[in-house]
């Protein structure tokens, strides 16, 4: 029998600051991104949301009341502060693991000795705003979106620069640190002027190129994480490939998880994402159809309640077509990876729940409740499709089993959003 799980992430699309905010992200305190994008944009019209169920998680009043056909709950975060890198892989499995915390200016020259014993020029172009320039076209800094001292980052621009060989200089950097993530990155139509004039300093003094400004994700846009302690060989995707299923990871998705002969499409487009996952639940017939929207997060680290609001509704534009192409044996999960409010103050993540949607034509509607991690979404897909164990997380299949199996389907999903 075949099976499909399609995992669906909307990028930082938190619902409320964990209990223990106040000690890794005390700014958090208060934060919840999808509530507060509500009360920014009153307009927002998310019909299919809300007939999954998402006001049963929000209790927002400007959100209908409707009759849910998801089931639903929130999951916790286990990995440390709140970052994309790590909740994916704790998505898809993985145990967090405790990094090295440092900001790079602590590991600046044991890089550069790494880097010039490998042949490369490197040299620090401003002292007090200290980053490394190499060859020239490559910025390795700080990573000054996210928390401190997790990551750092290896920017080029790729018109000046093949990106195998930046991929070489982020490598040779991942081997010489020990933080959570080396992120290599680059865009076309960029130059390196433009890239060094893009680096700045944040308030808690990281160092590093603003990389929406330096304007790498408009065009040729290509990205490789580095992650510290990641064992794909437990992830879900892995175990499904590894089993002779079919694996596409698309969107953000790709670029942050490995799986070995997955069927990959980047793009940071929220409407392209969403064709990708039509798309393969065409071509998928039994396996992981796992996507992640981006574009949410990075309005909310522009504090662009609007644009924000705009990707949530796109995403909800394409939910009826999703639900329609789902068989019988599919199993649809919604959920985000941390949050990252746009009104909360300032413009990294937060350490936010996330929300928790589940759907499947053949099982009612039952209240998942509080999870301890986002693991629980891979160790209820492994479960689902037979597969072994993944390394954390608990499986929910049982709480979703004692939803009633239904003879027809009864609902409707709003085609006209």
């Amino acid at each position: 029998m075949n099976k499909r799980v399609i995992i669906i992430i909307l990028d930082s699309l938190g619902v409320g600051y964990m209990e223990d905010a106040k000690d890794y992200h005390p700014l958090d305190v208060g934060a919840n991104t999808f509530y507060h994008i509500i009360d920014a944009v009153p307009s927002l019209k998310i019909p299919n949301f809300e007939r999954l169920g998402i006001n049963k998680i929000l209790h927002h009043p400007k959100l209908k009341n409707v009759d849910n056909i998801a089931s639903y709950g929130v999951l916790n975060l286990m990995h440390q502060g709140a970052d994309s890198f790590e909740g994916h892989n704790e998505i898809m499995g993985t145990k967090p693991k405790k990094a090295y915390l440092a900001p790079f200016v602590e590991n600046m020259d044991q890089v550069k000795r790494a880097l010039e014993k490998e042949g490369y020029k490197v040299t620090i172009p401003n002292p007090e705003l200290p980053y490394l320039l190499v060859n020239d076209l490559v910025i390795v800094a700080d990573n000054i979106e996210t928390d401190y001292g997790q990551i750092y980052n290896v920017s080029a621009p790729l018109d000046y620069i093949p990106f195998e060989e930046v991929l070489k200089i982020g490598q040779c950097v991942r081997k010489n640190v020990k933080v959570n993530r080396v992120i290599v990155l680059g865009g076309e139509n960029v130059t390196p002027e433009h890239l060094q004039r893009s680096v700045e300093r944040r308030e808690d003094g990281l160092v590093g190129v603003n990389s929406p400004k330096s304007n790498v994700y408009k065009q040729g846009y290509q990205v490789r994480h580095l992650g510290f302690g990641i064992s794909p060989e437990f992830q879900l995707p892995t175990l499904a490939k590894k089993s002779g299923m079919e694996v596409s990871l698309i969107g953000k998705m790709q670029d942050v998880i490995y799986c070995e002969g997955a069927n990959r499409f980047p793009g940071v487009d929220t409407e392209q994402v969403m064709k990708d996952i039509l798309h393969e639940m065409d071509n998928v017939k039994h396996g992981v159809i796992a996507a992640t929207v981006q574009e949410t997060d990075l309005a909310g680290h522009a504090q662009n309640p609007a644009r924000y609001a705009d990707r949530i509704e796109v995403v909800d534009r394409y939910l009826p077509e999703i639900l329609e192409k789902m068989t019988e044996q599919d199993l649809l999960i919604m959920s985000a990876d941390h949050g990252n409010d746009p009104t909360i103050g300032h413009s990294q993540h937060t350490r936010e729940k996330t929300y928790l949607l589940v759907y499947h034509k053949q099982i009612s509607p039952v209240k998942i409740g509080e999870r301890k991690t986002l693991s629980d979404i891979a160790a209820t897909s492994a479960e689902y499709l037979g597969l072994n164990k993944t390394e954390n997380g608990t499986s929910f299949l049982q709480i979703l089993q004692k939803g009633k199996r239904r003879l027809t389907d009864v609902f409707t999903i709003d085609n006209k959003a």
